[in-house]
């Protein structure tokens, strides 16, 4: 069932947010172990070193696009989250800007806005892996936009389920998707 904003788009919008929400599994590529890394994430958070966060981030993102055979993305973990009328912002995905010559990346923030507390681990997780979605959604599935979609939340939490069982911690980790 599409989100409420899907009769606002065009035709062809519409058809790009069918072929996102159809795709809705997403495992880690074949011959990856990247229990190490995603453990690397959760002591790195514990201890509140945002370099040791960052390597670990970088490593996992890493493994992960040459696993899918995708263009790399560079990881930025930034300290506090910044906030808004809208809200917190988790994290950000920006495409490459040729123009302006800047990487493709991904940022997310270890701290919240309001208590300034490291954000917890298994959220901190899934925005890493949301924002890498919309990576994949691009180069992987080769869209020509990215929507939340259904099947967009489901990938993720298909992904990150999957990256948490091989870490050995807890998984089975659930999100209602919201528009």
């Amino acid at each position: 069932m599409p989100f409420p904003y899907y009769d606002r788009l065009s035709a062809a919008r519409q058809r790009i947010y069918r072929k996102s929400d159809a795709i809705d599994t997403l495992g880690i590529p074949p011959k990856l172990d990247l229990g190490a890394e995603v453990r690397c994430i959760a002591q790195g958070l514990r201890d509140d070193k945002r370099g040791d966060v960052r390597r670990a981030c970088q490593a996992l993102i890493d493994a992960l696009t040459a696993g899918y055979q995708v263009p790399p993305v560079q990881v930025r973990v930034l300290a506090k989250l910044p906030s808004d009328d809208y809200g917190e912002l988790h994290g950000l995905y920006e495409p490459e800007d040729e123009d302006e010559g800047t990487p493709t990346r991904i940022s997310v923030w270890m701290r919240t806005a309001q208590r300034k507390q490291v954000v917890a681990f298994k959220t901190f997780l899934r925005t890493l892996i949301h924002e890498l979605c919309h990576h994949l959604d691009y180069e992987l599935f080769t869209m020509e936009e990215t929507f939340h979609t259904e099947g967009f939340y489901k990938r993720e939490s298909s992904l990150v389920n999957a990256l948490l069982a091989q870490a050995g911690l807890t998984s089975q980790l659930s999100r209602p998707p919201t528009a």
